[in-house]
């Protein structure tokens, strides 16, 4: 039996090694020691952290011992100090993050120097599985400043590439491309809706982004199917990272199986089913190192995440952190691709890496981001399907949001905004109604059937803003686009009904 922590000290020696050892570990070996490791950091956090004490004292049962842990009943229920090993918070190499407060109130977070080591190298050793080992220059459009993603984000890189930490701003991009030139490989880092961004406005100045060799790490927010498409016209590869702030930025990782994986469902409805359940949404499909992060799905299908690491300052234990998605064994998921006629051989090809046998797991969304109707719930991860499928629309689109709108016969019907880069006109919106309302009935079986029960409910409010208009004006002081607002009444804004 290799030392529990073997994989830890092999990541600190080199990156041919780290993934190397990876790729000789076998499916069932990879379980067991999860398994072993979430159990042991449990131990240590009953015994160390005074407030998971504290929690297991308050909500542990004979039939739920180790209960999940989240935001409300654990974050929010004991002070900072409490929930670090020991009780307390080292004064010397610990960074306090902040989360986005996408869903509310930003909170602070507390981090380790050993634990960001960790994950500076993680991240560094994922670029060079998924973009390779050639010298590039990193290009860091992630925000700046007390946000978990920016600075980590531009540590790791430093490790395997020349980085500028632009932070998410179109013209430093486009300019430092001018002034270094095609002659290199570049590699952009940020969320995807700011690399749509870039790829617009760069066509829009005539910059030529054809002569250059640019390759996407993108994260903090879901990407479709059509979003990869769109940005793959400029961008030769384009790959996500899935992280939360309140666990860490490097849980987990599209690699080019995941990807050619979900990219098969996309178009197959019955591998679709096969693989993911009934959902309407494509989710988000990537790999994990479980000897770090044992991942877990509640009886509501919210995945709950443990960092099995000795290194957390504040540890995270069955944490959810409202996505829900699912997670399979790589031979497990091997079998289900084979019930529908599918050999996973078939996708990992001859690739300069080795083809790492590690779980999967997929998210299909934030549990918070959910819009019901007349029984039928719509997501955004829909409405960014739709979206995409058309590329005329896409093209005009900065962003998009949803949520629900009540006439004035009380009728409530959802409402779909989008913002765009153009003079919203009746014409423009008549094609984003018919086009989004006709492509979610094809997508979404409960929509589908809603509007044939109910059509005048089921008809969307499509809204269309000018660039910071309406319910997108917040979105200047927010580091990730708004996805669900709320309204009582139609918003001001040119709208269809």
């Amino acid at each position: 039996m290799l030392p529990r922590d073997w994989s830890l000290r092999a990541a600190a020696l080199s990156y041919p090694t780290f993934i190397h050892g990876l790729a000789s570990l076998s499916p069932a070996y990879i379980e067991r020691e999860s398994r072993a490791r979430a159990r042991r950091a449990l131990l240590r956090a009953a015994q160390r952290v005074p407030a998971y004490a504290q929690f297991l004292a308050r909500h542990s049962t004979p039939t739920d011992p180790v209960p999940e842990t989240s935001k409300k009943n654990y974050i929010q229920a004991f002070p900072i100090e409490s929930r670090c090993v020991d009780g307390r918070i080292p004064y010397a190499r610990v960074a306090i993050d902040e989360s986005s407060g996408s869903t509310g109130t930003p909170f602070n977070w507390v981090r380790g120097e050993a634990e960001r080591h960790h994950v500076h190298l993680l991240v560094s050793y994922f670029s060079n599985y998924c973009f390779g080992r050639r010298p590039r220059i990193t290009l860091n459009a992630f925000s700046m400043g007390a946000w978990a993603t920016g600075v980590n984000m531009g540590l790791a890189m430093q490790r395997n590439s020349i980085v500028k930490n632009t932070g998410p701003d179109v013209a430093k991009i486009l300019s430092t491309l001018r002034e270094f030139g095609p002659g290199h490989d570049y590699l952009i880092t940020g969320y995807p809706p700011f690399l749509k961004l870039l790829l617009d406005t760069a066509r829009s100045e005539g910059f030529v982004l054809h002569d250059y060799r640019l390759d996407a790490l993108v994260g903090g927010e879901g990407m479709s199917e059509g979003l990869r498409d769109y940005l793959q016209r400029n961008i030769r590869n384009v790959f996500s990272g899935y992280g939360a702030t309140d666990l860490e930025i490097a849980i987990a990782g599209e690699t080019p199986l995941s990807v050619a994986i979900r990219r098969l469902a996309r178009h197959d409805p019955a591998v679709r089913s096969a693989l993911f359940g009934e959902d309407s949404r494509l989710p988000m499909v990537f790999q994990y190192n479980a000897l770090t992060h044992h991942i877990e799905v509640n009886a509501q299908g919210d995945l709950l995440v443990t960092i099995t690491r000795r290194d957390m300052l504040s540890p995270r234990i069955r944490y959810n952190v409202g996505d829900q998605g699912g997670v399979a064994r790589y031979d497990h998921m091997a079998q289900k691709l084979a019930a529908v006629d599918i050999d996973i051989a078939d996708f990992v090809g001859d690739a300069d890496e080795p083809s790492l046998r590690l779980p999967f797991v997929w998210v299909h969304g934030r549990r918070d981001y959910t819009v019901s109707v007349m029984g039928a719930n719509i997501y955004p991860e829909d409405l960014e399907q739709c979206l995409y499928a058309d590329p005329v629309l896409a093209e005009l689109t900065r962003s998009f949001c949803l949520g629900l709108s009540d006439t004035q016969d009380g009728t409530t019907r959802p409402c779909f905004a989008f913002e765009i880069d153009a003079e919203p006109t009746s014409d423009i919106q008549d094609k984003f109604a018919a086009s989004i309302t006709s492509r979610l009935r094809e997508l979404n079986a409960d929509y589908r059937t809603a509007f044939d029960e109910y059509p005048e409910a089921m008809t969307p409010e499509v809204q269309l803003h000018r660039l910071g208009a309406g319910p997108f004006a917040a979105d200047r002081d927010r580091i990730k686009q708004m996805r669900v607002f709320k309204q009582s009444r139609a918003a001001h804004g040119t709208s269809h009904a």
